[in-house]
């Protein structure tokens, strides 16, 4: 039996008491998803302000066999960093928040590197590189609240994906405590190290379910030219595909490649107030932004003569047309409340590109039949396949309508989720993107490093044998 008080105290006199959050109100905001759709209780809420005090709270949760929750900003969609509605085996979590963990080294100028607490914003991340006259290749709308510890442990994407590649070709070093207190540091960034296993490249992605990530040292690249932003009525992703293609001039860099469809748009103008950007109403525009000095001699004028276009040159315009894009994370949640529903479910997939078109017209075909849909939007990543389904309308608990979505996307020899996390959300879908003997050797890696199974348990790796 867990003498909680006993552990409690513990906890305090690692952290200090203000740091140990036991009050229902000031532990609510931790216990619960961004979306709202997510969350139970917790035992507490513990804000270690340094690594060796992660070490500690680990330890001393492994003692009692104390279930863990690693979280940074709580912006995650898929429950990954939030307690389940009813308690496992083991009982309610303890939530350790990252936040404290604010590390910020001076940038390495010789190697274009910088170590980083977990808890430093990738807002803040952002400005101090830029201050320095670098830039960190991962963005995403969240960047004022997302953590960079949480990032890495999701193996976050965001809009340069098609400049720079997921947030694991950032990471070239790593800190981490894992579920016994132990503490793996290799933060020196060699680009050639081959000394064994990769941990950094382990661990980035492994969603809290085998340690705290809680320092990472991360590739940082020169500031591209200044950029153009084209705004691009069409019709069918098919059409988006071949503009992503052919529109920039050879050579050109494009930084981002994002599509949204008309109902978005008209949303998003809703919540902002802004006008529809283009002449016509379109059933989806493609955003496409490209590195060409800001002059907008990067788009080949003969591919776009014929299209609806809005190009934007200056900062001001820029920030604009992107608002468009940046806004549809939150306007399916704003439309579902002012109809009275449920929160909005989020779902973050990933198709082959040769499928794409296809996939999303039939989600949109079979959407269009499904009972309760109030607002059916598709946004995304173009040039990665990555699209984001958000349905408005059911109730929170109503897999049915996720299974829709997940399994249409199987059928095409998609990802269940391509940049949020697998979660507590769909750890029991994980079988339509993974083979057995690949989520075997996913538990055996899991067993090995946390035998008693405290880290976010549910999380990534399913507690039960449920297929849907």
């Amino acid at each position: 039996m867990v003498d909680t008080d006993a552990l409690l105290a513990d906890l305090a006199s690692t952290v200090g008491s203000e740091h140990v959050l036991t009050d229902p109100d000031l532990v609510a905001p931790y216990a619960i998803d961004w979306g709202r759709r997510w969350g139970g209780p917790a035992l507490a809420v513990v804000r270690p302000a340094t690594t060796a005090e992660v070490a500690a709270v680990l330890a001393r949760c492994l003692q009692d066999r104390i279930p863990v929750i690693p979280q940074g900003g709580n912006t995650g969609l898929v429950a990954g960093g939030v307690p389940a509605e009813v308690p496992g085996p083991l009982g309610s979590p303890i939530i350790i928040s990252t936040r404290r963990l604010t590390r910020l080294d001076p940038i390495d100028e010789v190697s274009g590197q910088v170590t980083v607490g977990a808890g430093v914003t990738l807002g803040d991340l952002h400005r101090y590189a830029a201050a320095a006259g670098w830039e960190y290749g991962v963005d995403l709308a969240a960047r004022d609240s997302a953590t960079v510890g949480g990032t890495v442990a999701t193996n976050a994407g965001g809009i340069r994906v098609i400049a720079h590649g997921m947030t694991r070709q950032q990471v070239v070093g790593i800190e981490a405590v894992l579920a016994d207190g132990g503490i793996v540091e290799h933060l020196a960034g060699l680009p050639k190290d081959n000394t064994g296993y990769d941990l950094a490249g382990l661990l980035t992605g492994s969603e809290g379910t085998l340690g705290v990530i809680t320092a990472v040292r991360l590739r940082l690249s020169r500031p591209h030219a200044a950029s153009s932003v084209a705004l691009i009525g069409i019709d069918t992703y098919d059409e988006a595909l071949r503009l992503l293609r052919d529109a920039p001039r050879p050579g050109a860099i494009v930084l981002a490649a994002e599509v949204t469809d008309r109902v978005g748009v008209e949303l998003a103008m809703e919540m902002s107030g802004l006008p529809w950007p283009l002449e016509e109403r379109h059933p989806l525009t493609l955003l496409l932004e490209i590195a060409d000095g800001g002059g907008g001699e990067g788009f080949d004028e003969s591919v776009l003569d014929g299209y609806d276009v809005t190009l934007a040159i200056n900062a001001a315009d820029r920030a604009r047309l992107w608002t468009y894009r940046e806004l549809q994370g939150e306007v399916y949640t704003a439309y579902a409340a002012a109809h009275g529903a449920d929160p909005a479910h989020k779902l973050d997939i990933s198709i082959p590109l040769r499928h794409l078109a296809e996939c999303a017209d039939l989600l949109r075909e079979r959407m269009a039949t499904y009972a309760g849909v109030l607002a059916f939007g598709v946004f995304g990543h173009l040039g990665d396949g990555n699209i984001h389904v958000e349905i408005a309308g059911p109730a929170a608990d109503d897999e049915d309508v996720d299974m829709l979505v997940l399994g249409t996307v199987s059928t095409y020899g998609g990802s269940i989720s391509a940049e949020h996390g697998v979660g507590r959300a769909k750890s029991h879908h994980l079988h339509l993107t993974r083979t057995p003997t690949e989520i075997a050797a996913m538990q055996a890696i899991k067993a090995a490093l946390d035998p008693e199974g405290i880290m976010n348990p549910g999380v990534l790796l399913p507690l039960e044998s449920r297929r849907d």
